[in-house]
């Protein structure tokens, strides 16, 4: 909330999104939800984590949505967005900085990978490096949300296994040649392990059968089983682990 009001006086007039190919400073945005600075309390924010959260990641991430709008996460609290995420580098620099002056606290911060495309890895470190969101008392979680079946349905895959490369791939290149992607490589070794997310609530069929399709042939239009995900995510993991040792360099773990 301080950020938010801190950011609304000082840098009203900043461009921070385009909408429907205009673009919008801050203050437009505000003014387009009919809200000023006075008007915005913790309450109206409406973020915060109550106990059904935790078990519904429906409602975990629509927790994201300050006063619910869509258009205020994208603004605050993305790094791929209109200005690069320079908002969302901020907040996390304020947060470290306390950290850092109560000393003895840690935070262990999650960012999200999709494997939409293999380049969100390329984007997410330049990100990291450019706005040094390093702190001694952060270290990244990196989620992976279960959309394989909404990349499939709006046709931007064919199978299973070009998510699997998505996330993958861009992993295994840096880790053979850490000069193919400076800023991936500084990323990766702060980076302590990954968590797969999705709505749990649903309801899905938790065996896995023993004719179950490989990766590259599954092109199901619907959700493979979390423990598909689960057993792919760790397999693709203990590979590019043992690469990453011989290589003497950090590795992760797998903690949905």
């Amino acid at each position: 909330l301080r950020f938010i009001k801190k950011t609304l006086k000082e840098h009203a007039d900043e461009v921070v999104t385009l909408h429907k190919g205009t673009p919008m400073t801050l203050k437009s945005v505000f003014q387009s939800m009919n809200l000023s600075t006075y008007d915005l309390t913790v309450d109206m924010l409406d973020v915060h984590a109550d106990r059904n959260t935790f078990h519904r990641f429906d409602k975990f991430n629509a927790k994201y949505n300050p006063i619910g709008e869509s258009r205020l996460r994208e603004v605050f609290l993305k790094t791929d967005n209109h200005m690069n995420g320079k908002y969302f580098a901020r907040i996390i620099k304020e947060v470290a900085s306390d950290l850092e002056e109560s000393k003895y606290q840690n935070a262990e911060l999650r960012l999200s990978i999709y494997g939409k495309s293999p380049s969100e890895w390329a984007k997410l470190s330049k990100w990291a490096v450019q706005y040094n969101v390093y702190s001694d008392n952060v270290r990244w979680l990196i989620q992976i949300p279960r959309l394989y079946d909404i990349f499939k349905s709006n046709k931007i895959m064919n199978n299973f296994q070009e998510f699997l490369s998505n996330i993958f791939q861009p992993l295994f290149e840096v880790t053979r040649d850490p000069k193919t992607n400076d800023e991936l490589h500084k990323f990766l070794t702060h980076v302590v392990g990954f968590d797969s997310v999705d709505d749990e609530s649903k309801p899905e069929n938790p065996m896995l059968d023993p004719d179950a399709k490989s990766p590259e042939e599954y092109d199901d239009e619907e959700n493979p089983p979390y423990a598909y995900y689960l057993y792919y995510m760790y397999a693709n993991m203990t590979v590019l682990n043992h690469f990453r040792k011989e290589q003497g360099l950090n590795t992760f773990v797998l903690r949905p």
